[in-house]
């Protein structure tokens, strides 16, 4: 036990040693700046701590400044109309939210690549550069989706001045104003598609209270006939083609 003990300390005296070494002044675990041949840079431990970081918040930023906001919530929303509860899985809505939105977003984030990412990769700019060129892009997209009542109100709510010109809203500003502008827009489709499945439910209600059948559920007998009317009128392609299509409008 002893001899496991101070092998364990001398472990930890080598670290610490190999650190100060490794890098200039006062640093823990070697997060701290180092010198290299372009400057001063980061030191690999701060970097992977940095990239962990914005890997924590990619499925936020994913969720939130993209199509695959209105069209998760718009597939839920015809999933309670057709009443089919767990079909399909949040899995699969998921899974077909992802896919369209990188449909959508394709050409966005092609532009972002050739005019951010690729000068950066051969040195050609900076990184504070680099993302000045890559917000003209994303700003265009959400701009095009936002309301300018959500932008005023979070102008407004960042005290900061009010922008000569659209493209000088603040990203700060411009993403929650885009995720209000599209919950908006994706409980507009969703009570748009809840009414023919409403229609049903009134009839097949109205059918099984006239003949009696009080103690039989009538959401037990309308979901096969919503089913089969979606199936009938191939809703699918309707309701993708027309989401992706709102996009492009």
């Amino acid at each position: 036990m002893k001899a496991g003990r101070r092998a364990a300390i001398t472990g930890l005296v080598l670290l610490a040693g190999g650190s100060a070494q490794g890098a200039p002044g006062d640093s823990l675990l070697g997060i701290t700046l180092v010198q290299n041949k372009n400057g001063t840079s980061l030191s690999v431990p701060m970097q992977i701590l940095l990239l962990m970081s914005v890997l924590t918040v990619l499925p936020a930023i994913l969720m939130a400044v993209t199509p695959f906001l209105r069209v998760v919530v718009v597939l839920h929303f015809l999933r309670q109309a057709l009443g089919t509860q767990t079909a399909p899985s949040n899995q699969v809505l998921v899974a077909l939210a992802l896919f369209l939105s990188l449909v959508v977003v394709q050409p966005v984030a092609e532009e972002v690549y050739h005019q951010s990412w690729e000068p950066l990769e051969r040195g050609e700019v900076a990184a504070s550069a680099a993302w000045d060129r890559a917000a003209v892009p994303i700003k265009a997209f959400l701009l095009k989706f936002a309301r300018e009542k959500d932008i005023r109100l979070f102008v407004e709510l960042s005290h900061t001045p009010p922008p000569a010109r659209p493209a000088d809203v603040p990203l700060s500003a411009l993403a929650p104003a885009y995720v209000l502008s599209e919950l908006k827009a994706a409980f507009q489709i969703g009570a748009v598609l809840f009414l023919p499945f409403l229609v049903i439910d009134l009839v097949v209600a109205s059918i099984t209270v006239s003949v009696g059948m009080v103690q039989l559920p009538p959401v037990m007998v309308s979901a096969p006939f919503k089913i089969l009317l979606f199936v009938l009128v191939d809703g699918w392609n309707l309701v993708v083609g027309s989401l992706v299509r709102s996009f492009h409008s």
